[in-house]
């Protein structure tokens, strides 16, 4: 007796819970905050995807961990939900109203039906609620596998292309510190004493050795500054 009481009691409470995702699902559209991306209709007999791609990204990972519309449209036809609009994704159950979480309880998931039925646990449906939910999370984390290896390989290209630029670069700066050093090296050959000789004694022209004394220093400070920028 003790134990038909205690499964009367398990069948009842059962029965008068409803499906996580039924809850979740009247979360996510109940949520005045959401109103632009979800929200019921006007008569508040049906609820409306306004922005499925949003929808999918930034409201199916807080509840349902995957964000695969596709996924989250299935599991609304297996509770009898229909889509009653072609012009936007507007989805209808009797049952599935605006201020009467209660009747949610009374939502069913369907049956497959096969040649032969099998006899089913009694918490089989908690079950296939559950694979659901790690099926679209295993495709939803090769997604993101996905997005990061594209992103890696984009990152690849770009430090190429930079690793090029700069062999470039350092290609330009050689070729100017080795002009600056032939010009150096052309000064320093004019360093030598080329003074105008007068009966065999050079004349001390002082213009011009300072010309050439200026000119020598600064050649060596441009080619100062320019090995050092091209390191």
């Amino acid at each position: 007796m003790e134990g038909t009481s205690e499964k009367g009691l398990w069948e009842c409470g059962r029965k008068c819970t409803p499906p996580p995702f039924l809850l979740k699902t009247y979360m996510l559209v109940d949520d005045p905050a959401t109103d632009d991306v979800v929200s019921w209709n006007s008569e508040g007999t049906a609820f409306v995807v306004w922005q499925p791609a949003e929808f999918a990204r930034d409201l199916l990972p807080t509840l349902f961990k995957h964000s695969n519309f596709s996924s989250f449209v299935r599991q609304l036809n297996t509770y009898g939900f229909r889509k009653i609009a072609t012009s936007r994704w507007e989805f209808f159950n009797d049952r599935f109203k605006k201020g009467e979480r209660e009747l949610l309880h009374e939502i069913r998931r369907r049956k497959a039906w096969t040649s032969k039925q099998q006899p089913k646990a009694p918490n089989q449906a908690t079950l296939q609620d559950s694979d659901e939910d790690q099926r679209s999370s295993s495709i939803s984390s090769s997604s993101g596998y996905t997005t990061l290896v594209d992103e890696n390989k984009r990152l690849k290209k770009e430090n190429g292309v930079l690793n090029s630029e700069l062999t470039s670069m350092k290609r330009k700066c050689k070729e100017l510190l080795d002009l600056v050093a032939k010009y150096s090296s052309h000064a320093k050959e004019e360093k030598e004493d080329e003074r105008p000789m007068l009966f065999g004694v050079r004349l001390d022209v002082q213009g011009e050795r300072e010309m050439k004394r200026h000119r020598a220093e600064m050649s060596e400070s441009a080619s100062i500054m320019l090995s050092q920028s091209c390191k």
